[in-house]
């Protein structure tokens, strides 16, 4: 396994993390189990949660919610093998039907880790994300709630998901302002299908030294390759439209991964891994073998050809402003 700085931070993380969004929901119980056992074993530290995952994600269904952080929980309590992890989760989504359920409000931010703690089964998360930005509660606030739970020892380091360039450029400057360290990571949508953060946010996470963690590195399995053979009954429906319209990328990259002798999905986690503001990428893995495929990814080296066939095939926005202005 390979391991990276987690932006300017000094925490080290695998460059392949473990996403359990699926915990709970498309993977039960015993398997989670054996996969995060899988996960210790190859190395890989970085286990990604949110409050929400492993259900529906709304508040007014009867199951599902919060089962991912109980099915970890459970695990760290049998396995004994929490320190040799970074947990992360996250916080945002509504968790209650009140009004103050939800969102980053400080009212929130401290109930919604309190309670990640005792579905956890921890005292302390390693990395505490905002799933979302929540422009209508000011950075002072934020900044104050999560100071509070670093003091204490409820969390370590602050993380963003779904966050614009001007959302992390703003979140930094309240920090400094703050003299604490602020924001170490943000996850965010990123794949080849799918590069439009490579316009504005991924200049400002370089330049404030916020290391990126790419989901959906698959494209919700667009990027595994068109279905062939018994696949057709495997894989979901959902997706025929997104293939259909992707047609003609698909079947270039399809070619060229073949030319390369690695799978669709091998070389989709291998170019972001190739991508120098990328910390660490999430790997949704439902199965053992799913696990398995994405660290093989680490082994790909894409060499300068190879990662310009890959622009042509999945062209880039460009940086702003010179991607739309002289």
């Amino acid at each position: 396994m390979d391991y990276a700085h987690l932006g300017r931070s000094g925490l080290l993380v695998s460059r392949i993390g473990l996403g359990t969004m699926n915990f709970g929901d498309a993977t039960d119980e015993a398997e989670a189990f054996d996969v995060m056992d899988r996960a210790v074993e190859l190395g890989v530290n970085f286990f990604d949660s949110a409050d929400v995952y492993g259900g529906p994600q709304t508040p007014d269904m009867e199951k599902g919610f919060g089962t991912s952080e109980e099915i970890i929980g459970n695990w760290l309590t049998k396995s004994g093998r929490r320190d040799e992890i970074v947990l992360a989760t996250k916080a945002y989504q509504p968790m209650g039907l009140g009004p103050n359920d939800r969102r980053l409000s400080a009212y929130h931010l401290k109930r919604a880790c309190e309670a990640s703690l005792r579905r956890l089964q921890t005292d302390h998360i390693d990395l505490y994300q905002m799933h979302h930005v929540d422009r209508a509660t000011p950075w002072d606030e934020i900044w104050q709630a999560m100071d509070q739970l670093v003091t204490e020892g409820k969390i370590t380091y602050v993380g963003s998901s779904n966050f614009a360039g001007w959302d992390i450029a703003t979140a930094q400057a309240r920090a400094d302002a703050r003299h604490t360290l602020g924001l170490v990571s943000e996850q965010s949508l990123y794949n080849l299908t799918n590069r439009a953060i490579e316009q504005e946010l991924i200049p400002s996470l370089r330049y404030h030294g916020v290391g990126l963690i790419p989901w959906s590195p698959l494209a919700m399995g667009v990027l595994a390759g068109r279905p062939k053979g018994e696949q057709r009954t495997v894989r979901r429906a959902a997706l025929s439209e997104q293939f259909a319209a992707l047609s003609d990328q698909l079947g270039a990259y399809e070619t060229f991964c073949d030319e390369l002798g690695h799978s669709p999905a091998e070389i989709a986690q291998a170019w972001l891994l190739h991508q120098p503001a990328v910390s660490t990428l999430i790997a949704g893995s439902r199965t053992v073998a799913q696990l398995e495929a994405a660290v093989d990814a680490l082994s790909i080296d894409l060499d300068t050809d190879a990662l310009a066939a890959l622009d042509r095939i999945w062209p880039g926005p460009g940086e702003a402003p010179q991607s739309y202005a002289w």
